[in-house]
C-alpha cells in the first residue's frame, strides 16, 4: 500500500507537469485537483469497507459488538459510529469515515475468535480513539498538501521563463521530487504517531492498558497462522488496520505506517504502572 500511495503521489506530480506542459491553464488543473480530492475524501470510507466485504451490522445481529462500542462512546464522549463485520480470518480491525458523525468501524471474525472480551474492548478502543482524534481527516489532509506543494512549485517553475537555456525545468523536478520524498517520511511519521496516540486514548478510556498490550501480542501470533495469500490481499488496508498483515517485517522497517510492536507495548506497559501507581 505504501509503495502504491508513493506512485500515486509521483503520478500527480506527472499529472500535473503534463497538464502544464500541453499548456492547461490553472483553473483546470485546480479543479482537477480538487476532484481528486473529494473523490478520496468522500468515498474512501465506502472503498476500504468493499475491499474487506465487510457489511454493517444491527444491533440484532451483533448485539455484543454494538453494547461494547456503544460503552465505549459514552466513556469516549462520541457519538456512536457505524459498526460493520468482515467475515473473514485475518484477526484485524480498522476505522474509517471523515468525520465522527460519518464514522464506522469494523472487526474481522477472525478477531472475534482470537480475542477475549477485555482484550477485544481495548482494540475498539483503539479504534474510537482514531474516529476521536479525526485520523483518517488528518492523514487526509496531510496527503493532500504534500501533494499539492510540489504542484505548486512545479508550476512556478513552468512560467518563471521560456528561455530554452534555463534550467528551471531541472530545478523544478528536482526540487518537487525531494518535496514529496520529504512529505512521504513526515507522513510516515504521522501515521506512526497516530497509532501511539490511538493506544494511549485507548488505554485511557478502558483503565486497561495490559489488555491492549496483551490484544497486539496475541493478533500479531494470529497472523502468523493466517495464509501468506489472505495476508497480501489484505495489505493494501495496513494502514487502516490495528496491528499490519504483513507483521513478519514491516515493523522492523522505516517504510512502516505502524511503530515497532515492542515499542508499543512498552509504552503500554509504562501506562499501566502510571495509572496503578495513581490507583495505589
Amino acid at each position: 500500500m505504501l509503495f502504491t500511495l508513493f506512485l500515486l503521489g509521483l503520478l500527480y506530480v506527472a499529472l500535473v507537469g503534463a497538464l502544464l506542459a500541453a499548456g492547461t491553464g490553472l483553473v483546470l488543473m485546480v479543479l482537477i485537483i480538487a476532484a481528486l480530492s473529494f473523490a478520496q475524501f468522500f468515498f474512501s470510507d465506502k472503498l476500504a469497507l468493499a475491499a474487506m466485504g465487510a457489511k454493517e451490522v444491527s444491533p440484532e445481529e451483533a448485539p455484543g459488538l454494538h453494547a461494547m462500542v456503544e460503552r465505549l462512546c459514552i466513556q469516549a464522549d462520541l457519538p456512536k459510529p457505524r459498526i460493520a463485520v468482515a467475515d473473514i480470518d485475518i484477526p484485524n480491525a480498522f476505522a474509517t469515515g471523515r468525520s465522527q458523525k460519518s464514522a464506522t468501524v469494523c472487526a474481522t471474525t477472525g478477531i472475534m475468535r482470537t480475542l477475549s472480551p477485555s482484550e477485544l474492548e481495548g482494540v475498539m478502543a483503539h479504534e474510537l480513539a482514531h474516529v476521536k482524534h479525526r485520523d483518517v481527516l488528518i492523514m487526509t489532509v496531510a496527503s493532500f498538501f504534500a501533494s499539492v506543494a510540489a504542484m505548486i512549485l512545479q508550476f512556478g517553475f513552468f512560467f518563471g521563463g521560456d528561455d530554452d537555456e534555463n534550467p528551471s525545468i531541472l530545478v523544478v523536478l528536482l526540487v518537487s521530487f525531494v518535496v514529496y520524498i520529504l512529505s512521504f517520511f513526515l507522513m510516515l511519521a504521522l501515521s506512526r504517531y497516530r497509532e501511539f496516540a490511538a493506544d494511549r486514548g485507548a488505554a485511557i478510556v478502558t483503565g486497561r492498558p495490559s489488555a491492549l498490550a496483551s490484544a497486539l501480542v496475541n493478533i500479531s501470533g494470529a497472523m502468523q497462522r493466517v495464509p501468506t495469500q489472505d495476508l497480501r490481499q489484505a495489505e493494501r488496508l495496513n494502514a487502516f488496520f490495528i496491528v499490519p498483515t504483513s507483521v513478519r517485517g514491516a515493523v522492523q522497517t522505516l517504510f512502516s505506517t505502524h511503530p515497532p510492536m515492542e515499542a508499543r507495548i512498552a509504552r503500554l506497559q509504562q501506562l499501566e504502572a502510571q495509572l496503578q501507581g495513581t490507583a495505589a
